[in-house]
């Protein structure tokens, strides 16, 4: 060890006068040296004027922020209020928040199926009676989440036609773009539900989907249509409406959040949690402030500003889809295993049945995804 230099330490004490013996300059040689080689003997009671050493450790690196996972998002359709709750979570920065980079595409239900199972695109919003079609042709796609809670496909008609419920059909005319998708599937449910069949009832196509039009003008008696869609429309322009909805024990999966099962296998999944986390949070937040949803939509969509009144009508008649009895005892977006075991059953037994082979509940859905 280097011996210490020969000027006297900063930290050493000036004597307080009389003689010094020996001992005591021996010791304070001792403590010299202690220092001067960095020694860590626990150190006495510090007296003012002590100068602690400057400490030679260095100050730790700062964690580099880790890059944002890019997650590509079908919403389907076109741009609307409906889809409030991806707007909001992207703006406020939910999203961000979570680690990710969202980017949303618009395209139809039946695009987005294939893509997702693809994994062209990451997740996206497709109705619960295309899923099970879908799973049951081999492609590998998952419900993770459910946002319309209530099946919003619907039935309505003028109030004053005199239809008050399912069994009122028998022998009207009902006008649907085609027998396919989830309106002819909702239709078939709730005829089935009062011991009725398409055959009961005419069935008038509208390939263009003008049947509200059609029904506008008495065309025929009776609509198929979405629950926050034409229903609302009718009565904002001030015509009494009446909804026919399936009844809680015979509700279909309705829209919610599929994913490949590639990516919920791979390194995407915490990021899909971490997704829908997010969506959940805005959800409940426009549940509670509607107005905070239709300020979002607008920002994403300014043509919205066009018609506040209609389109927060629309985004209420929305809100209400997001929760029923399972959702309010198992929280927003929960999966409910027995709703798709009996519509799996349903669909499999129809007469043109869309599934091609038979398939499981577990085959179709990831309740897990949804699980706070």
């Amino acid at each position: 060890m280097p011996q210490p230099a020969t000027r006297a330490h900063p930290c050493r004490r000036r004597r307080r006068g009389g003689s010094t013996g020996p001992l005591v300059a021996m010791m304070a040689a001792v403590a010299l040296l202690a220092v001067a080689c960095g020694g860590a003997a626990t150190p006495g009671p510090s007296t003012p004027g002590d100068t602690p050493p400057a400490s030679t450790t260095a100050a730790p690196s700062p964690t580099p922020t880790p890059e944002p996972v890019a997650l590509t998002v079908g919403l389907g359709y076109i741009p609307d209020v409906q889809f409030a709750q991806f707007y909001l979570a992207d703006q406020a920065g939910y999203y961000r928040e979570a680690g990710l980079e969202v980017t949303f595409q618009n395209k139809i239900d039946s695009e987005l199926v294939t893509l997702v199972g693809q994994g062209a695109v990451d997740i996206g919003v497709a109705d619960g009676t295309s899923v099970i079609p879908a799973v049951s042709q081999e492609i590998p796609i998952r419900y993770v989440f459910t946002v319309y809670a209530d099946f919003p496909s619907i039935v309505f008609a003028k109030a004053s036609s005199g239809i008050a419920g399912p069994a009122d059909l028998a022998g009207r005319k009902i006008g649907i773009p085609g027998p396919y998708g989830s309106s002819w599937i909702q239709l078939q449910a709730l005829l089935a539900g009062v011991g009725l069949t398409t055959a009961d009832v005419e069935i008038v196509p509208f390939p263009q989907y003008g049947q509200l039009a059609a029904l506008e003008q008495g065309a025929v008696d009776a609509a198929t249509g979405f629950v926050n869609n034409e229903p609302v429309r009718m009565e904002l322009a001030g015509t009494p409406t009446v909804v026919l909805a399936l009844p809680a024990d015979a509700q279909l999966p309705g829209n919610g959040l599929i994913v490949g099962q590639a990516a919920l296998d791979g390194p995407k999944a915490d990021a899909i949690r971490g997704f829908i986390a997010a969506t959940r949070r805005a959800m409940e937040e426009i549940a509670a402030d509607p107005q905070k949803g239709l300020e979002a939509a607008i920002a994403r969509v300014p043509e919205v500003a066009s018609d506040r009144e209609g389109q927060l009508a629309v985004l209420q008649a929305t809100i209400d889809t997001w929760q029923n009895d399972y959702t309010a005892a198992n929280g927003m977006g929960a999966v409910d295993p027995v709703a798709w075991a009996r519509s799996i059953e349903f669909m499999s037994g129809l007469p043109e049945s869309p599934v091609a082979r038979p398939v499981t509940v577990a085959e179709c859905i990831d309740p897990t995804f949804a699980t706070k």
